[in-house]
């Protein structure tokens, strides 16, 4: 079986990036007894071609949803955004496939000294909440700005790539954009994660700080949810005052992440693609199937002539 996999999200900030690097790296992992994985954007002699985000259907942007509608398999990260996907793009359900996602390695409690070195580096205080995201363009549904106007008695750090805009919020520390190794040191020196957004279809952030050892709190939504079930405090969507109250009254030690890892992901994921080889194959050998079966009616449907 020979896949191409889109590798261009890889460099991406955002969760796309985080999701093609670590997927990608677990499929090279278990490739040996699998398949082969190429990394191209052109799959020609390929069996699947994998596109990990939106963006890498090689079509406009108003035809990526009919990209997706005509793909022979769906990967979604969790059956709540699998729900969304059967109400808003009519996907049947045997073509959608939930594969969750996982903390990267490189995500664990870090040192005390470690912690000190990123406190230091990003002037971030003694004591904090951690916010993780991107901050390139507002987004209503994150609710940073109203969680920024919330009062509070611990110091709010907002962790991601940040535009502008993002640096007029209120009380805020700001990270900007930083390596896999200081995020996991300043989620290990956090005294919680907020997750304060209205919709999530997966919730990587959360996993990742749990990895951390840091305890989570978030708005309901049904996603988060689902994958972090008893490992999270929380509170009614939209009550930012009563986030920030179970967060700063949130102790350790936490729970530990799912034991889901991204190899398990890697296997699911040859699996999906076995499956889309087979429905490829099934719609090749329908046509001919149909014809046959349409030249045996007829034959039989002639009239027998005696001689």
């Amino acid at each position: 079986m020979r896949v191409a996999f889109d590798s261009r999200p890889g460099s991406d900030p955002h969760g796309v990036g985080r999701y093609s690097r670590c997927l990608l790296q677990a499929l090279r992992d278990t490739a040996e007894a699998q398949g082969e994985i190429i990394e191209t954007h052109r799959p020609r002699h390929a069996d699947v071609f994998h596109s990990p985000w939106m963006d890498g259907a090689s079509v406009r942007p108003r035809l990526r949803a009919l990209a997706v509608q005509r793909a022979a398999r769906v990967i979604a990260p969790t059956k709540a955004l699998a729900a969304d996907a059967f109400a808003f793009l009519g996907l049947e359900r045997e073509r959608v496939a939930v594969v969750p996602e996982a903390p990267d390695e490189v995500m664990y409690p870090r040192t005390p000294a470690e912690i000190l070195y990123v406190r230091e580096r990003f002037r971030l205080p003694e004591r904090y909440l951690v916010w993780v995201g991107c901050l390139q363009h507002p987004d209503p549904s994150k609710q940073v700005a109203k969680l920024a106007a919330t009062s509070r008695q611990l110091p709010l750090v907002l962790v991601g790539p940040a535009r502008p805009w993002a640096h007029e919020l209120p009380d805020v520390t700001l990270t900007g954009h930083v390596c896999d190794e200081h995020l996991a040191a300043i989620y290990s020196g956090a005294h919680a994660l907020v997750i304060a957004s209205e919709d999530e279809g997966f919730g990587l952030p959360a996993v990742e700080a749990l990895a951390c050892g840091t305890p989570v709190v978030a708005c309901e939504v049904p996603a988060l949810r689902e994958v972090l079930q008893g490992r999270a405090t929380f509170v009614p969507a939209g009550d930012l005052r009563a986030l920030i109250e179970a967060a700063q009254a949130a102790s350790r030690p936490a729970p530990g992440p799912p034991t889901w890892t991204w190899h398990d992901a890697a296997d699911a994921t040859w699996h999906v693609y076995r499956q889309a080889i087979a429905h490829a194959n099934e719609a090749r050998a329908a046509p001919a199937i149909r014809r046959r079966r349409a030249a045996a009616g007829a034959e039989q449907a002639l009239p027998r002539t005696e001689y």
